[in-house]
């Protein structure tokens, strides 16, 4: 047995530690559980201490190895962060995340802009919630991310890039009827996307709304879905501007503006404060914010809603920008 210490067994204490199962820690690292058990094994041999009680069901960090897991997290970013160095010199390739509720909209505006104005610029699309993208983003999974703001996790730098108003979407019978205020959606039967989407909280922020349990299965998991729930008379849901053409274009439904102050939320990118990659970023965040005025000029928001014609659409938060 090695008394070295691998990079391997860093991942995968690392892994444990997050998941505290030795099964899903595997299933992460992508090997079987014996091996990385026995990989546990040989680092807490070569360390001369043990990291790990081994309970029937999870396992927990000993008093050791609480001490040890910042260490070894500090290493791990380093590494990470030396390999991104060496792709900044190397390779215009960036992995990118997107969340449900903004990637279906924006990314085929903003892959004919990067086509268009930096062909070398190869980008890599992973879609999940925000959640998963932010803990990718730490493990260096992912170089950035474009999700709803703010995050407000300290590791990582956020820029704003563009806002956009929360329209209502209704069944067409309602159309004549007033707009009614955020509060009194809470009366009506509000659809919901599911839980980890964070559209849903900002919409029940916005509804003044405490996060309701699971009613007669009335969430989804797509604007897609709720928007279909809604032509068939289900109840009413909100949907970003970005969302509202394809969305909408075939239901019979009325999509109306809210009275001001009109719901909303801030798009953005993050990404890591120690990444070298950082003028890359705000390279890609200048294409991003193009993507979405072209996405308003084009039609945008504008093709279903029933708000005033001479209403002015938002501008984005234009982002100062240094070329690398």
């Amino acid at each position: 047995m090695s008394n070295t210490v691998s990079l391997r067994q860093l991942r995968y204490f690392d892994a444990l530690s997050r998941h505290q199962h030795f099964g899903r820690a595997a299933e992460v690292c992508a090997v079987s559980q014996p091996a990385l058990s026995m990989q546990i094994k040989e680092l807490e041999a070569a360390l001369g201490a043990v990291l790990i009680e081994r309970g029937s069901r999870r396992v927990r960090l000993t008093e050791f190895g609480e001490t040890a897991l910042p260490r070894v997290r500090h290493i791990l970013r380093s590494i990470d962060e030396l390999s991104d160095l060496a792709r900044a010199a190397n390779t215009s390739r960036l992995r990118v995340g997107m969340i449900p509720t903004i990637a279906p909209y924006l990314l085929p505006t903003l892959m004919g802009i990067v086509a268009e104005c930096e062909p070398d610029l190869d980008i890599h699309v992973r879609e999940a919630l925000t959640s998963k993208l932010i803990e990718e983003i730490r493990d260096g999974k992912l170089d950035t991310a474009i999700v709803a703001l703010p995050i407000s996790e300290s590791s990582l730098t956020e820029l704003p890039l563009f806002s956009e108003k929360f329209l209502l979407v209704r069944p067409d019978r309602d159309a004549a009827e007033p707009v009614p205020p955020g509060n009194a959606l809470a009366e009506m039967r509000l659809l919901l996307l599911e839980e980890g989407h964070c559209f849903r909280d900002q919409a029940l922020s916005y509804c003044t709304m405490s996060a309701p349990g699971p009613r007669d299965g009335l969430e989804a998991s797509s604007f897609l879905t709720l928007v279909q729930m809604v032509a068939a008379g289900m109840g009413v849901t909100l949907l970003p501007e970005m969302a509202v053409t394809l969305e909408t274009r075939a239901a019979p439904v009325s999509v109306m503006r809210f009275e001001d102050p009109q719901p909303s939320r801030t798009v953005g990118m993050v990404w890591r404060k120690s990444s070298p990659l950082g003028a890359r970023f705000r390279q890609l965040s200048e294409l991003v914010a193009q993507a979405a005025e072209a996405l308003r000029t084009e039609g945008g928001a504008a093709g279903r809603q029933d708000a005033p014609p001479d209403e002015p659409a938002p501008r984005p938060v234009r982002p100062r920008v240094r070329r690398p």
